[in-house]
């Protein structure tokens, strides 16, 4: 026996309605997976710009630093130019003038 018409399309809009129902509940599912992952990647690339960046920089002052070894180990006059101004050593028989760079305070 088949059931009445009435009930038969009674029955299609509530299917109809649960597959309209699960394809948003999918839809928003994905919406959101493909959310997230979108923003992951947007960080995880920022965080490679960031990375690229300090390398290059990185790199930059370790070529600094190497010409700056080489130039200790190989040049006489930079090695006495430092040890002058920056350790403030002297040749025997040299005497050292300091004078102040400012003024002192006039006295009241």
């Amino acid at each position: 026996m088949t059931p009445p018409t009435s009930q038969v399309m009674r029955r299609a809009p509530v299917r109809r309605r649960l597959a309209v129902a699960a394809v948003a509940v999918l839809a928003l599912g994905l919406a959101v997976f493909a959310g997230r992952n979108t923003i992951a990647l947007w960080q995880m690339q920022r965080e490679i710009a960031t990375a690229e960046r300090d390398v290059a920089r990185l790199s930059e002052q370790q070529k600094k630093l190497e010409e700056l070894a080489e130039r200790l180990r190989n040049d006489p006059a930079y090695i006495e130019k430092v040890a002058r101004e920056e350790m403030g050593m002297v040749r025997e028989g040299e005497t050292i003038l300091k004078f102040p760079s400012q003024p002192p305070p006039p006295n009241r």
